[in-house]
């Protein structure tokens, strides 16, 4: 975690110290509908809608069509699953702090493809079914790693909309066992940047 923070400070500090970099600071929220999939076969995982909201850094040198967005989010992850012999759902909310640094091509229409490498630090993990709530956190693990893959668009109003699939890599599972777990998270989100937004290249 503190590694990909100070990659993010570096790109940021570098980005700045150039004269022809721009630097434009927003906030962001959205919805999440997030998966976990298992090679246990005894296991079945449906989609969990959440949320995220954070802060970012859009940097891109002003003659350039490329940028490099790091971001600060707090995302509600996870997944439900119906309990055997019963009508009851149970809920696994993973809490985390995402960490990713995107890699921008903007278009001069506003729109923007974007990819690159995120870290998500483990905050909460709980189990809950019904009104019973379990601390699971030691069951996962505290770091995962994934690859954003998503579309943007900024208005020249400053508000923008992003649409992203996160592609999980790591491993979440904990335990030493043969069992492997990854999440996948798909992401709408709203943002809005508070500096100059009508310089998208």
């Amino acid at each position: 975690m503190k590694k990909m923070l100070m990659m993010a400070a570096a790109l940021f500090t570098i980005a700045s110290a150039n004269a022809q970099s721009e630097a434009h600071f927003g906030i962001k929220a959205g919805m999440n509908a997030s998966e976990l999939h298992t090679n246990n076969g005894s296991a079945r995982y449906n989609t969990r809608i959440g949320y995220h909201a954070g802060v970012l850094a859009h940097i891109h040198k002003r003659a350039s069509h490329w940028a490099i967005q790091p971001e600060v989010m707090y995302s509600l992850e996870g997944a439900k699953s119906n309990l055997v012999g019963s009508n009851d759902k149970a809920f696994t909310n993973l809490g985390y702090l995402n960490v990713p640094v995107l890699v921008q091509y903007m278009f001069d229409n506003g729109f923007r493809i974007e990819a690159g490498p995120q870290l998500g630090l483990l905050l909460s993990a709980k189990s809950k079914i019904n009104n019973a709530k379990t601390d699971i956190k030691n069951q996962f693990k505290t770091t995962s790693f994934a690859i954003p893959v998503g579309l943007s668009y900024l208005t020249r109003t400053g508000l923008g909309f992003d649409a992203r699939y996160a592609f999980g890599i790591s491993d979440l599972n904990a335990n030493n066992s043969n069992s492997k777990l990854h999440g996948n998270n798909f992401q709408f989100g709203i943002f809005y940047q508070f500096s100059d937004p009508k310089i998208k290249k």
